[in-house]
């Protein structure tokens, strides 16, 4: 286990979401017999970031991150993974880091068994490489959602590094610290050249691969009209002229498919 620093304070994470998110670099987090030196985050600014959960306001999902700082953010994602975030800046804003990596120092094995090594070998690098691992390994769920990370004896703690870097400023001007656009956000909010809010270590072994979003695939237009045709049968008459996928394709027919924007 590494040494550990001083918790962080308000004062710290309640800074523009930016300059936290450089920050975080080399900080840990512990949790439920487990830390993790975080070695990579995305930024992502609330009000106004195209990218971020809190772009439109406030919602019953999405409340805490427009709490006080240091709250922590667990969201449900893919149906089937947690991630989490730390809220900064100031109440309103909507602001979060999320922890998209990071190295397990304290409760390996805890880590290994959340992550199912028991089945399969785990190598220590993956143990928290990418942010749904991450989560699996300090044991963080929605249970954990809105924790105050910065309340004395918090379940939740969060730790400058033995040897803290001093600001926003050291860490951007060092070499050994990357940015680029955050993975896997779609539209405006994953243009790199407006929002390089990913940042990591550079060389670290425990930095999550990049990859862009990749679109939702729409079914073709004959396969939706081939669902249709296969309806149940109190449909079979309307079903019987439904129009044939080697029509809809060569624009004999022309269909409309209706879409929801969230």
């Amino acid at each position: 286990m590494i040494p550990l620093g001083e918790p962080v304070t308000e004062a710290f994470l309640a800074r523009p979401v930016l300059d936290v998110a450089r920050d975080l670099l080399d900080c840990t987090i512990t949790h439920a017999g487990v830390t993790v030196r975080i070695t990579e985050t995305e930024a992502y600014a609330g009000l106004g970031d195209p990218g971020s959960h809190g772009f439109r306001g406030p919602t019953p999902r999405t409340q805490v991150l427009f709490g006080p700082a240091g709250a922590l953010y667990v969201y449900f994602t893919y149906g089937m993974h947690w991630c989490a975030n730390l809220v900064t800046g100031l109440d309103g804003v909507g602001s979060a880091v999320l922890l998209r990596a990071g190295e397990v120092v304290d409760g390996t094995e805890v880590a290994r068994e959340r992550r199912g090594g028991g089945q399969r070998s785990i190598p220590e690098r993956d143990l928290a490489r990418g942010p749904a691992r991450l989560a699996v390994a300090l044991g963080l769920t929605g249970a954990q959602n809105g924790i105050q990370t910065l309340e004395p004896g918090s379940p939740v703690m969060v730790r400058h590094p033995q040897s803290a870097r001093q600001s926003s400023a050291s860490v951007a001007a060092a070499p050994d610290v990357l940015t680029g656009p955050r993975v896997g956000v779609s539209g405006p909010g994953g243009d790199g050249t407006a929002y390089p809010w990913r940042f990591w270590l550079a060389g670290d072994p425990t930095v999550s691969p990049y990859r862009a979003a990749v679109p939702r695939r729409r079914k073709p237009l004959c396969e939706v009209a081939d669902v249709t045709r296969k309806a149940g049968s109190a449909r079979s008459a309307m079903n019987s002229n439904a129009p044939s996928c080697e029509a809809i394709s060569m624009g004999v027919v022309g269909v409309h498919v209706g879409t929801a924007c969230g």
